[in-house]
């Protein structure tokens, strides 16, 4: 069986030694960051050329999000610990649900701080996590795993595929063996490591980026911006508080002053606020126009034949008499 892996890993590109770095551990500490730094020019270029099925998932996330589903992302490791990280940015990023992105990861959640030896390599402990979630033909399954072999996340890309989900496998190797378990391979491949077999480095990069992929361009499908603002922001502590107060002076051109009394009338909704001043309706009027337009807050100007577009950029803010510098 251990002959067998060590054979499997030698087909993975993510495997093998880096020729540009066999002399790492000799280089002083600024030749290192060079190393680190040209080898991370490597990942971009890979996920630029699986944008085409980067997009295929996308379209299948906002299918399952109009259809009340969700999206989960399980993984191992590294992978999964990225998995829990987009997932939990999503609630007050874009002022959902904390189960409309959900993230497993194998072991549970100590593994999020301690690896958990052995989780990841049972394919049933897959299929069981999905079915403790109660997994629905609606929703999305994402496996994501480096190596693209983890037995934990074929495991449950197998059981997602038998309930009917649509699945994608994230994987950065060509030869991941979770492609074929999946609707859609999304696979950058970043090649080797500067230290071989690290994939946290180049391939975790490379699984970043694509997940910020899936779920921005995904909320954005749903309304959740207005031009480039982020508009459904919670303001859940004082930097939030401020950003909402910046993005509703942006959006409208309205003083800090302005922008704070409307706010206050709606609980600090950043979209709420800018429907009321662009569109001079109250607070009612502008909440039954935003649902006729399914929340996209554009499309509900130019349902009342406005036009408006953000304001120039909003240098400082000012707050009493004096001017302070808005917080970013």
């Amino acid at each position: 069986m251990n002959d067998k892996l060590i054979q499997e890993l030698a087909l993975l590109a993510s495997e093998a030694r880096n020729p540009d770095t066999q002399d790492i551990d000799l280089l002083p500490t600024e030749e290192i960051l060079l190393k680190i730094n040209d080898a991370d020019r490597e990942v971009p270029p890979a996920v630029y050329r699986e944008i085409p099925q980067i997009s295929r998932a996308v379209d299948a996330i906002v299918r399952a999000f109009k259809s009340g589903a969700r999206l989960i992302y399980m993984g191992a490791g590294t992978s999964g610990r990225l998995g829990v990280l987009d997932a939990v940015e999503c609630p007050p990023t874009y002022g959902v649900g904390e189960d409309m992105v959900v993230a497993l990861i194998a072991g549970g959640g100590e593994a999020i701080y301690r690896a958990q030896e052995g989780a990841e390599d049972s394919f049933e402990l897959g299929g069981e996590d999905l079915k403790n979630i109660g997994l629905t033909a609606d929703d999305v399954v994402v496996g994501i795993a480096a190596s693209g072999r983890t037995p934990y996340v074929i495991g449950g890309l197998r059981y997602a595929r038998e309930l009917g989900c649509a699945t994608v496998a994230l994987s950065c190797n060509r030869a991941a063996a979770i492609a074929a378990e999946a609707d859609i391979a999304i696979l950058p491949e970043v090649g080797p490591e500067i230290l071989t077999g690290s994939t946290r480095m180049k391939a975790g990069t490379a699984q970043k980026l694509v997940l910020n992929m899936l779920t921005t361009a995904s909320m954005i499908r749903l309304g959740k911006s207005f031009y480039n603002l982020m508009v459904d922001v919670k303001a859940t502590n004082k930097k939030l508080v401020s950003r909402t107060r910046r993005i509703v002076m942006e959006a409208t051109g309205v003083d800090f002053q302005e922008a704070d009394r409307v706010l206050s009338q709606c609980e600090h909704n950043a979209k709420l606020a800018i429907m009321m001043i662009l569109s001079g309706l109250e607070r009612r009027e502008a909440e039954n126009a935003l649902n006729s337009a399914n929340g996209f807050l554009r499309r509900a100007l130019q349902s009342l034949g406005m036009t408006t577009a953000p304001k120039a950029q909003v240098a400082k803010v000012r707050s009493g008499n004096s001017e302070e510098e808005a917080v970013c």
